[in-house]
Formats: C-alpha cells, sequence, structure tokens
C-alpha cells in the first residue's frame, strides 16, 4: 500500500494528539488529505478509471465535513489544520 503502517503513525503524531489517537478531527484530515492527493496523481494517468474518481469526490466530501466540525468546535484548530495543510478556505 502506499501508506505504511509507520507513515500513518507520524502523520497522527504530527496532526493528532500522539501516534496512536487515530480518532483526532486533525489526524483524520492529515490522512484524508494524503490519500486525496495520491488518488488525485493516479487519477492524472487513468482518467477513465472511474471507481477512483468516484472514491476521490466522497474523500473530499469526508474531509470538508470533518473541517466544517472542526470550524464549529474549535476555530484556532482549523485555522491551524488548514495553514498545515495549505488547503483552501
Amino acid at each position: 500500500m502506499y501508506l505504511s503502517k509507520e507513515a500513518k503513525q507520524e502523520l497522527f503524531e504530527k496532526y493528532g494528539n500522539g501516534k496512536n489517537d487515530t480518532g483526532s478531527a486533525e489526524g483524520q484530515i492529515a490522512l484524508f488529505t494524503k490519500r486525496i492527493a495520491h488518488i488525485s496523481k493516479h487519477l492524472k494517468g487513468n482518467q477513465k478509471d472511474f471507481n477512483s474518481e468516484r472514491a476521490l469526490v466522497s474523500l473530499v466530501g469526508k474531509r470538508r465535513r470533518l473541517l466544517d466540525y472542526l470550524m464549529k468546535k474549535d476555530i484556532m484548530r482549523y485555522r491551524e489544520i488548514v495553514k498545515d495543510l495549505g488547503l483552501r478556505k
């Protein structure tokens, strides 16, 4: 798989509350962002892969819902994760 266990743990350690805290909104948003970038790269070379395109749209929606949740709960955490990941909004 493109994202190893160690890479995921580093991602959760950097953006979450620890390497085993996989449920934090920031950690999930970072993971979704990494997966979105990977699928987008794949779709540049495989334009007719409609299943991956559907998965990409689903992931973008999940990330958007998590970002909206984070914005309602704690605006400072939202601003920090958007700045760190370089997301628009």
